[in-house]
């Protein structure tokens, strides 16, 4: 069988008194309802700072972020702490896992045809980052720090209300001032888009994988071509024009 561990993912427990309510108050989507959810932690003006899946695993919950900002993720969230008796660590008995179809997990939250993640134990040796990583960006899907523009790209100009990534009805969380401003105002000028390299362009570029042939940039809504972008993304862009 094809090894499906996502080695890039790394898990993170929280566990103790109310952490469902704890990460309410600070992350851009709803967790008193079903999960996995995909969500971010923000700056107060409304940056993504990190993005990240919350499951729930009975009264913990496990947060599957990038493997390579885990630890400054543990410190964001033990800031939050304050006095709650709340412990947030590495879960190291665990993994992210990904196929691109099958029955093995649950439909990524962000969009059906991303396809199905669970959690397991990790396996050794060569994962499925690489497959995940063309397929995602072959959809148009951005995630992580490199491509979010790290810490510098709003939340919604990330495509976070079309992939389902933003609660606008759960009530405050660090940043939602901005977020639900712009969201009411309908003014997402930018957007995150994932382009062929041959058309990229440099002074909007976030970050490029030359392998894949794809360049993620963060473009005007204006200088978007909507017809070329993803089925998933065009209604905004139309919205916003």
């Amino acid at each position: 069988m094809t090894n499906t561990t996502l080695h890039d993912r790394a898990l993170i427990r929280l566990s103790g008194d109310d952490v469902r309510g704890f990460l309410q108050g600070l992350v851009t989507n709803d967790t008193s309802g079903n999960l996995p959810v995909w969500a971010a932690l923000l700056s107060a003006q409304g940056k993504a700072l990190f993005d990240f899946l919350i499951w729930g695993d009975e009264g913990d919950i496990l947060i599957d972020c990038e493997e390579a900002v885990a630890g400054d993720l543990v410190k964001r969230l033990s800031l939050y702490r304050l006095r709650r008796a709340i412990t947030i660590e590495r879960e190291a008995g665990l993994a992210v896992h990904w196929a691109q179809a099958g029955d093995l997990g649950v439909v990524d939250p962000r969009l059906p045809e991303l396809g199905q993640r669970w959690l397991a134990p990790g396996e050794e040796g060569e994962g499925a980052d690489a497959a995940w990583r063309a397929h995602r960006l072959s959809l148009g899907v951005t995630e992580g720090r490199a491509e979010l523009g790290d810490g510098t790209t709003l939340w919604l100009e990330c495509n976070a209300a079309e992939l389902n990534g933003v609660s606008f009805t759960k009530g405050c969380y660090v940043g939602q001032e901005n977020t639900a401003r712009m969201n009411w105002r309908q003014k997402v000028n930018r957007r995150l888009v994932v382009v062929p390299i041959a058309e990229a362009d440099e002074k909007r570029q976030v970050t490029r994988y030359p392998e894949l042939g794809r360049s993620v940039e963060h473009r005007r809504t204006e200088n978007i071509d909507v017809a070329a972008a993803p089925a998933w993304l065009r209604e905004g862009l139309s919205a916003g024009s």
